[in-house]
Parts: C-alpha cells; sequence; structure tokens
C-alpha cells in the first residue's frame, strides 16, 4: 500500500503509480544470415515479457533455458513445435535470400533476412494483438494484415514476394490460427508455470515518483519509509524549484526493481 503524510502549507501528489496489469507477451525471433562469420548462420528465440525460454540454431535443435526445462519435459509437444519451426524457417530463410540477393543485383555479401511473429494479450481486457513481420538488411521487408489476411510491402522491392506470399491462400488460416488462437494458448501456459519469475522480470523497471508543490520556504527534506524505517537504497531525491506563485516543489522518486510482489501488500509512506 502507497499513502502519504499530510502536509502543511503544500499539497502532495503520488505520481507513476505502478501498474501490475499489464499486457503479456510471447514473440519468436527468426535470424538467417549466411556467411556471417561470428555468428551462427540461423539463430532462432523464444521470448515471453521479454525473457527469454529457449532458443536453437542451424546446427542443434530447440533448447530451453534453465528455468524452463522442466517445462518443456512435462510438455513435450512445445519443443517439437519449436524445433519444426526453426527448422522449416531456416531453410525457407537460406533460399528466399538467395532469390532476393538475384533480384535485387546483390553481391554475395552477407545478408540478413529476420522474422518476428508472435502475440500480446492484456490480462485485464482479454484483447488479443497478433502480429507477424519480416526484416531485409535491417529494414522492413513484409508485414502480415490480420484484417485482411494480406501481406504488405512497405519497400517497392518487397512487391514481388508480398504476391508470391499471398498467392499461397492456404497459409493465410494456418498463420491467422497461429497468431489469434495457438500463441495466446502458448502465451497462458508459459504465464502460469513462469508466473514466479516472469513477475520478478515485470517489476524490474517500476519507479515510484512522490511530488509535492506548494512549499514555503524553501527548506524541506522528504523521504520513503517502509514499515515505518526511512528508505536510503533505490531513492533518488530531486532539486527544490520554484513555482511561479513563490512558492516551491520537489519529488523523490523511489525505484521498486528490487521490491517482490508480495511486499506491495506493505505500507510505504512519504513523508515531509
Amino acid at each position: 500500500t502507497l499513502s502519504s503524510a499530510p502536509l502543511t502549507g503544500g499539497s502532495l501528489l503520488i505520481q507513476s503509480l505502478p501498474n501490475f496489469t499489464v499486457k503479456h507477451s510471447l514473440k519468436y525471433f527468426f535470424t538467417e544470415s549466411p556467411g556471417a562469420q561470428s555468428i551462427p548462420e540461423f539463430v532462432a528465440v523464444a521470448i515471453v515479457d521479454d525473457v527469454q525460454i529457449g532458443d536453437s540454431n542451424s546446427v542443434r535443435e530447440a533448447t530451453p533455458k534453465k528455468d524452463w526445462i522442466k517445462f518443456f519435459e512435462d510438455h513435450p509437444q512445445h519443443l517439437e513445435w519449436y524445433s519444426l519451426q526453426s527448422h522449416d524457417s531456416h531453410h525457407f530463410f537460406k533460399a528466399t535470400i538467395e532469390t532476393l540477393r538475384q533480384r535485387l543485383n546483390q553481391t554475395e555479401g552477407v545478408h540478413i533476412l529476420q522474422r518476428m511473429k508472435g502475440c500480446e494479450w492484456d490480462d485485464e481486457t482479454g484483447e488479443i494483438n497478433g502480429y507477424d513481420q519480416y526484416g531485409y538488411d535491417r529494414e522492413d521487408f513484409l508485414v502480415y494484415d490480420l484484417k485482411t489476411l494480406t501481406w504488405i510491402a512497405p519497400k517497392p522491392h518487397a512487391v514481388l514476394t508480398k504476391m508470391r506470399f499471398d498467392a499461397h491462400e492456404h497459409q493465410f488460416e494456418s498463420n491467422k490460427n497461429f497468431l489469434v488462437y495457438q500463441c495466446p494458448d502458448f502465451l497462458k501456459e508459459y504465464l502460469r508455470y513462469g508466473k514466479r519469475f516472469l513477475q520478478t522480470a515485470e517489476y524490474k523497471f517500476h519507479v515510484v515518483s512522490c511530488h509535492a508543490t506548494g512549499l514555503y520556504p524553501d527548506r524541506a527534506e522528504m523521504f520513503w519509509r517502509k514499515d515505518g524505517e526511512e528508505l536510503h537504497e533505490g531513492v533518488d531525491p530531486g532539486e527544490i524549484l520554484l513555482n511561479n506563485d513563490g512558492t516551491f516543489q520537489m519529488s523523490v522518486d523511489l525505484n521498486v526493481s528490487s521490491v517482490m510482489p508480495e511486499d506491495w501488500q506493505r505500507e510505504y509512506r512519504t513523508k515531509i
């Protein structure tokens, strides 16, 4: 709980309160870069709420990260799906790069084809958004439009590829089914399993700011307390600034990256 002590001759405003209702996301990144010397030719990465859960490359099957080994052991179909996606993408990307290189009259240097596909789920409204897009040589190349079930070509040299992709009508429903149904189902399973450490990651960048204004004179100290004890770690006091009416204002920030979810039931107070 967040609360504040009463002020004399001023007012207090709590700003940027942490919002624990968030949009969760599941993203798959596929990157093909044939000819590159310092990195694998192909890399696939799966990420939940900005936490990597697995990866694969051109020489090995999909491998879960340490925290996710148990989940994939209990749900081998997930690992099989991820491995198949990686295998198929590697060969498809390699052939596509060769086609694009010839079409664009490019040299045999290193060219990069990337794909990001996945979904977002709002755990309060239930809203789901799916996305699928390609990039070639660090520029947007194709974007999938879920409303029209067609590909959008932001660059002229992508139009031929768009037409070729659009011609495979049987893939549209499959892609839509994944983005709208399968991906969110995967995401919710991952969130249930990884609730503890994913929640910890969610709070990583939250900052609470307490702002006081209408102060006079310009001599004041503001500090945060937790369960009645003054906090010093993670506290960033701001400068005292002059208002137009001759009074003063000040702020003090509290970085809550180290606060566990269950500790938000304890009392945090600001005092001035």
